[in-house]
């Protein structure tokens, strides 16, 4: 039988087939779903656990050997299967006799990399899967990021606002294990009453061991204070800050720059806007003094600066993507200073 991985917690509650096979390419989904059957089966009363690790010269006898014979004291096992590559035709023979007859006392659980989809329609895997359950498991798609992130927050008992799920979602970049480690970090940087996650946090999570505060090079880039721009930007990266974390930051200021310009040019009153971008008293004067220093076509061009250094950060164009930010931060606090062209 097929499940999906959101099936498989009401299916485990209802008991434990013969066999249960989990396949995936996104190894946190995977570890997770491995660890909710081993915790079904240590509640149905399976105690004890054999691991095969099914490489090109693992003898299947052992299998086979494993699941005709009792444990040593009597008691219901997990035979774990981990299977890194695809099947030979012995371990393909050795699988479907096993599901011909599957000791009940045993639950053999084989884990493996996706199941490719002529793979899934062969006989010998109808026969296998057929004799218990099959757990495909789906990457996260990128778009479906952010609403996973919120979601694993929830489960810790914390909330997130957007600003600081975009960054978040971007910093992990889809590895779901590092997500989980970043979601460990907030989650130990929040402990008490605090739940709430701001963007504050998250940056203060990446770089909470540097003298350096990313917040210190938005200020002064704002300011126009170039000279002190360069001296934090270089500071950020001898301290190891990630460039992408860089240019967010950098990049969400110029947003705020072209949302605050369009609004001068309209006639806005800009404290409503201020309000609206969620830009605090103490924050307002830096924005103003940028405003005065350049027209909201500057601001554009810059912002789509950003695109291409996230494009060198990420291999697609040649450079040096802390070169190119440095250029960046030099037209942003002191526009007309870098040629038209950088």
């Amino acid at each position: 039988m097929k499940l999906s991985l959101q099936q498989l917690d009401k299916q485990l509650s209802q008991g434990l087939p013969s066999i249960i096979w989990i396949s995936g390419d996104e190894p946190l989904l995977v570890l997770e779903a491995a660890d909710r059957v081993r915790a079904a089966a240590r509640n149905a009363g399976i105690s004890e656990r054999q691991v095969f690790h099914a490489d090109n010269q693992f003898d299947w006898n052992q299998l086979t050997d494993a699941n005709q014979s009792m444990s040593l004291f009597g008691d219901r096992e997990i035979l774990e299967l981990r299977l890194p590559g695809k099947l030979n035709d012995e371990g393909r023979k050795t699988l479907v006799a096993y599901a011909e007859s599957a000791n009940p006392d045993n639950l053999l659980m084989i884990v493996s990399d996706r199941i490719e989809a002529a793979q899934s329609k062969a006989k010998w895997f109808g026969k296998v899967t057929d004799a218990g359950w099959w757990v495909p498991v789906w990457p996260i798609e990128r778009h479906q990021l952010p609403a996973w992130l919120r979601q694993r927050l929830q489960q810790q008992g914390l909330t997130i606002d957007d600003d600081a799920l975009a960054l978040l979602a971007d910093r992990v970049d889809g590895n779901l294990l590092a997500a989980r480690q970043e979601i460990d970090k907030l989650l130990l940087m929040n402990e008490g009453d605090n739940t709430a996650i701001s963007l504050d946090t998250v940056i203060q999570s990446v770089a909470d061991s540097a003298r350096f505060d990313i917040f210190d090079l938005s200020d002064a880039f704002l300011s126009g204070d170039l000279a002190r721009s360069q001296r934090v930007l270089s500071g950020l990266a001898a301290e190891g800050i990630e460039a992408p974390i860089v240019l967010w930051v950098l990049a969400r200021e110029l947003r705020h720059l072209v949302q605050l310009s369009e609004a001068q040019a309209q006639g806005q009153i800009l404290a409503g806007v201020f309000k609206r971008l969620r830009i605090f008293d103490k924050r307002q004067g830096p924005y103003q003094t940028a405003l005065r220093r350049a027209p909201g076509a500057h601001w554009q061009r810059c912002l789509i600066r950003c695109g291409e250094i996230d494009a060198t950060i990420k291999g697609r164009r040649e450079g040096n993507p802390w070169h190119k930010l440095s250029v960046l931060v030099s037209e942003v606090a002191q526009p007309g200073l870098v040629p038209a062209e950088f």
